[in-house]
């Protein structure tokens, strides 16, 4: 397992490029993890920047997208690490999905922030979302930043925070209806 770990993080440097690397990486994390899995590599690069996506498929799929998606998480993070290592001018973002993963837990994040911006706009309050890691949070935090009738800002302390949405002062229904009055 050293011998692994020191191709990736010490050994010796090929003039191969990223994509090599990162092939190399993934096969080699694969083999060791006893993984099955296959996967599909694109490399984009637009006005925001260069982009790696990474989309695994096979009969471990599953397995990538169990506990809240942690193994695929911490894929991303190996790759994003073995990138910088060997090319620390280097900045491309580094996305990892499996089946649709990604996609479909912005989505719930959407919809629970959508219910409870209603409650809060109906009852004129504020309420509170559960504790979420900082890139779930961003998710939530942009997508309530779009109505300009309510805000939202995380609260406490750690990683992991609570998000408070409340109205807009001024902006409740009982106040509009009063002031139409």
């Amino acid at each position: 397992m050293a011998g692994f770990f020191s191709k990736l993080f010490g050994g010796k440097k090929e003039a191969s490029g990223v994509e090599s690397l990162v092939e190399q990486t993934l096969s080699g994390l694969i083999e060791k993890g006893g993984f099955e899995l296959d996967y599909d590599l694109k490399f984009t690069n637009d006005k925001d920047g260069a982009s790696l996506t990474i989309e695994f498929s096979g009969p471990d799929e599953e397995l990538m997208k169990d506990k809240k998606g942690m193994l695929l998480d911490s894929f991303q993070l190996i790759i994003k690490r073995v990138m910088q290592h060997n090319f620390p001018d280097d900045k491309t973002a580094v996305f990892v999905d499996a089946g649709g993963f990604r996609q479909e837990t912005e989505q719930a994040l959407i919809e629970k922030a959508e219910e409870l911006k209603q409650v809060a706009l109906e009852q004129g309050r504020s309420v509170y979302y559960r504790a979420l890691p900082p890139k779930e949070r961003k998710i939530v935090h942009q997508y309530l930043a779009e109505d300009p009738r309510i805000k939202s800002r995380s609260l406490g302390d750690g990683l992991f925070k609570k998000i408070k949405i409340y109205p807009v002062k001024g902006q409740d229904s009982k106040t509009e209806s009063a002031a139409q009055e």
